[in-house]
């Protein structure tokens, strides 16, 4: 099946805004690179590292829609949500699916979060240095989730930070489980993935079997899930769902559980934090990447 890729070129302080109006427009991946490289091969797919600003002063951003997408509807949505973005600098083009899974596999590199933890694309094996660490194998399909995006990476690095052994774990928009799966190689017990898109949860039950952990996790569409009783939360999304579900995300959690919560503009931030300060959450710290931030703290002592 044939996609759709809408490709922008912006200046290097644009793109964190165009990524969330293309991720609420129902962007299935999302690319960055040079937009002065004038080959494939030069460009770098992805950020340039997890926690680095990209350096070009200009970046291409790609983003691949679902090929019977609307297309004029599309275009004129996101100019609504980016009145300053020049016509031009849009383009539009059709994908072969295999072409835009090779470009990911083909570019895609080994990487660290915290003191221990790795993941790596599925077709590539671990080397001597991840020898006593924990390695997640990947492949993200068409889900968001690979560790790239700098909310991704912020909620690796607060998971591989926590006490997880004999943990229950929800991972709410699992995406391409990649968090999920992290939790419970980091010594979770169980682990709890929740998405509205059919395709994230393919790709978690996916990769949780190429990790061996599938015995462990449980799949739910959003519409569907139980909002049983949890000792850890991440939730990589957007700010708005976060502050429309936050009552329901505490509700899931253990008195005094540690969450996180990222996918949030550093602008949208403090109105995210007096959303869960008012229900009662503690301990609210922010961490910042990019113009991205991850917000996390203490479940209301009293559930």
């Amino acid at each position: 099946m044939p996609y759709l890729e809408i490709v922008l070129t912006l200046a290097r302080d644009q793109h964190a805004q165009a990524e969330q109006a293309l991720e609420e427009l129902g962007a299935l991946a999302l690319t960055l690179a040079d937009a002065a490289a004038e080959t494939a091969d030069e460009r770098a797919i992805f950020e340039p590292g997890v926690g680095a600003t990209p350096l070009w002063p200009n970046v291409r951003l790609q983003a691949l829609f679902d090929g019977a997408a609307d297309r004029r509807g599309l275009l004129a949505a996101l100019g609504e949500l980016l009145p300053h973005l020049d016509p031009a600098a849009i383009a539009l083009r059709e994908v072969p699916d295999q072409d835009w899974e090779r470009a990911w596999m083909d570019r895609y590199e080994p990487m660290r979060f915290g003191a221990r933890l790795w993941v790596y694309p599925w077709n590539i094996e671990p080397d001597a240095r991840t020898a006593d660490d924990v390695v997640l194998r990947l492949d993200p399909g068409l889900a968001f989730g690979s560790g790239t995006h700098a909310t991704t990476a912020l909620c690796l690095e607060w998971l591989e930070a926590q006490q997880l052994h004999g943990a229950q774990v929800l991972d709410y928009g699992c995406g391409s489980g990649i968090l999920a799966i992290a939790a419970l190689k980091l010594g979770a017990a169980a682990a709890v993935g929740v998405d509205n898109d059919p395709q994230a949860l393919l790709a978690s039950a996916d990769n949780a079997q190429r990790n061996g952990v599938a015995a462990h996790l449980q799949l739910y569409d959003a519409q569907d899930w139980p909002g049983r009783t949890c000792d850890v939360l991440v939730a990589n999304i957007l700010a708005a769902p976060l502050i429309e579900l936050a009552p329901r995300l505490l509700a899931a959690l253990r008195p005094r559980a540690p969450f996180a919560l990222s996918g949030i503009l550093a602008a949208q931030a403090d109105a995210v934090a007096a959303r869960y300060a008012a229900l009662g959450a503690q301990q609210l710290a922010i961490a910042t990447r990019e113009d991205w931030v991850r917000l996390s703290g203490l479940a209301p002592a009293l559930a």
